[in-house]
């Protein structure tokens, strides 16, 4: 029993915070499964405390494979009310030492799109089985060479109502393909991005019109490639640095896009 000496106002603050909800419960496992003979090792995000079936959504790592950059982001959005898994494309056990090492292994995959493609609807048809999720609402998202895997996965033809790119790569082998596109595309690029410069944004662009897909793009002023890592120092001369602004703003723009489209 409160004293009678408490301010009313305590009191009221007392009651509203009994009436808020619950914070999101976050749970999280690892997830084995294959592709082909290769173990992939993915992680699984989802908020426990939500009833019924939600949308899934495929979270491609960076060049530096399934690590605590990818997997915080896959809770943080499993927070937002989705079932994430952080796919592995690597697989089990491949895992960078270093920016060169890593280099050459995103180097491998971007050169064998066909493996690439399959290593992104091995972990789509896992989360597509999962029994939390909703078969009908899959999107894919990924940072650096995890937005070119994720892009590729939608030029595949995979049954993806939405793709969400972060300073990811844009170029591809075929533009063709993205005529097999079956939902809407969001590019969150840098404008300064060195690695993705103008003629492949405007290349990208063209790519999509020309197939009549739905996408949108956000430049941020700026910002070069990887602006969404707070490791990435702040030193833009590098190529690769961190941008506050960016990083939040793009994050609403993700969160908006895939509110819309799970509607």
């Amino acid at each position: 029993m409160l004293h009678p000496a408490v301010p009313s106002l305590l009191i009221v603050a007392f009651a509203a915070a009994a009436s808020l909800p619950a914070l999101a419960a976050v749970k999280t496992e690892v997830v084995e499964y294959k592709q082909g003979d290769t173990t992939c090792q993915g992680y699984l995000a989802w908020d426990d405390s939500a009833a019924g079936k939600r949308p899934g959504i495929v979270l491609v790592h960076d060049w530096m494979g399934v690590g605590d950059y990818v997997e915080r982001r896959a809770r943080e959005v499993a927070a937002l009310g989705y079932v994430v898994l952080a796919a592995d494309i690597y697989g089990k056990g491949v895992r960078p030492k270093d920016a060169q090492e890593a280099g050459r292994l995103a180097g491998t995959y971007k050169g064998d799109l066909p493996l690439l493609r399959a290593r992104g609807r091995a972990a789509l048809d896992v989360l597509a089985k999962n029994p939390r999720v909703d078969g009908a609402k899959l999107f894919a998202m990924g940072y650096c060479f995890g937005g070119t895997a994720a892009l590729e996965l939608a030029r595949s033809g995979a049954p993806l109502v939405g793709v969400v790119t972060f300073h990811g790569g844009l170029a591809t082998k075929d533009p063709a393909d993205a005529r097999n596109i079956k939902g809407s595309v969001l590019v969150l690029h840098g404008f300064d991005d060195p690695f993705v410069p103008p003629a492949e944004v405007a290349a990208f662009q063209k790519e999509m019109n020309d197939a009549h897909v739905d996408w949108e793009m956000v430049l941020y002023s700026h910002a070069v490639h990887s602006f969404t890592r707070p490791d990435s120092g702040n030193d833009n001369s590098k190529g690769a640095a961190y941008n506050e602004k960016a990083d939040k703003r793009s994050w609403e723009a993700m969160k908006a896009f895939l509110a819309e489209r799970s509607r």
